[in-house]
């Protein structure tokens, strides 16, 4: 089925409150969505941009687009992988701009073959549980943030720490005295190898699940020896953009987090899960500060493979939903019984 048309629209909306982790705050979202269409059929991507972690921005993104789309209008969606590979060969990096392109095209793909993205992936999962995110800020406010998250249905807390080990181990510590629910840590690579050892023994008796990103990419040795000395599961995730990074933490750490906006999309991160699958890894599935479109597509992909663990609340720190395409409900994320992505627009956007 012919591809016939391409277009984006870039996005400005502002947050409910500054979202701040160790790699800074943000006060509005930025970002992209792609409409990609066929005569018969519509899918829909979106590039969410984070500069300190892939390296891209709202403009870099809009250039990549305007590179790749005389690489997908007369194409044929059926050769969906020919035209990602080509996409790669015309330009390294640039990944979220990849992503946008490839949810559009697997939601046209699962369009035309009548099922949900999630079946067309294998359709492992009904349901995925997935974590609600309580950013930086005081003790008492970072309280008063999980207690309002709990309010609204919380079965996992993700906290954010990496800034300050003394505060952020208070943090756990009030955190645990008013729930009892599964609790992550992220620290965004905010800590040296001695204040990660000191932090993450000193919260293991809070029943931490995992602790994601204690480290500076390039650290992965480091990582290593860290996961020797603490008692608390180890997750790499600005070390894994794709398949090969994998291999590279190979007994480094006990789970990646798979971003679709850092591999490219789903084509690469199905390569992603079976290597880490392979190696013994677990796996979770992950996001930025992304709309329904992305985390739609990233909660299809984490049902389709069937993955460990899901930190896909992305969309709830939007002041406006431009877009549907899952609910939240006691803790779960769900897809709509829809073939392809199931999105649909809330505003005019196209």
């Amino acid at each position: 089925m012919e591809i016939i048309s391409m277009d984006w629209k870039v996005l400005n909306i502002p947050l409910k409150k500054p979202f701040k982790i160790a790699l800074g705050t943000m006060e509005n979202y930025e970002g992209v969505v792609v409409k990609i269409c066929t005569e018969e059929f519509c899918g829909y991507g979106e590039a969410s941009p984070s500069p300190k972690i892939v390296g891209d921005t709202v403009q870099s993104i809009v250039a990549s687009l305007k590179r790749f789309k005389p690489l997908v209008i007369g194409q044929h969606v059926e050769n969906y992988g020919k035209i990602m590979e080509e996409i790669n060969r015309n330009m390294i990096h640039n990944s979220s701009a990849k992503a946008a392109i490839d949810f559009a095209l697997f939601d046209i793909l699962a369009q035309m073959a009548g099922m949900p993205l999630k079946n067309l992936l294998g359709g492992k999962k009904e349901r995925i549980e997935t974590s609600l995110t309580v950013d930086i800020s005081s003790v008492e406010r970072s309280v008063k943030h999980a207690e309002e998250l709990l309010e609204q249905g919380a079965k996992v807390l993700k906290v954010k720490i990496g800034l300050n080990p003394d505060e952020d181990i208070e943090r756990i510590k009030e955190i645990r005295k008013i729930t009892d629910v599964r609790i992550r840590v992220d620290g965004n690579q905010g800590y040296s190898l001695r204040q990660a050892v000191k932090v993450l023994n000193a919260i293991d008796k809070y029943e931490i699940e995992f602790a994601e990103q204690p480290l500076p990419v390039g650290r992965e040795e480091e990582m290593k020896i860290l996961r020797e000395k603490v008692p608390v599961a180890i997750m790499a995730d600005e070390s894994v953009h794709n398949s090969h990074d994998i291999l590279n933490l190979i007994g480094k750490v006990d789970a990646i987090n798979i971003k679709l906006m850092k591999s490219g999309g789903i084509y690469e991160a199905l390569k992603m899960a079976s290597i880490a699958r392979a190696a013994g890894m677990k796996i979770m599935v992950g996001c930025m500060i992304e709309t329904k479109v992305g985390i739609a597509a990233g909660t299809h992909f984490a049902l389709g493979v069937g993955v460990d663990y899901a930190d896909l609340d992305g969309y709830w720190d939007l002041k406006e939903q431009p877009f549907d395409g899952l609910k939240y409900e006691k803790g779960y994320n769900y897809v709509y019984d829809k073939p392809g992505l199931g999105i649909k627009e809330l505003s005019s956007i196209f």
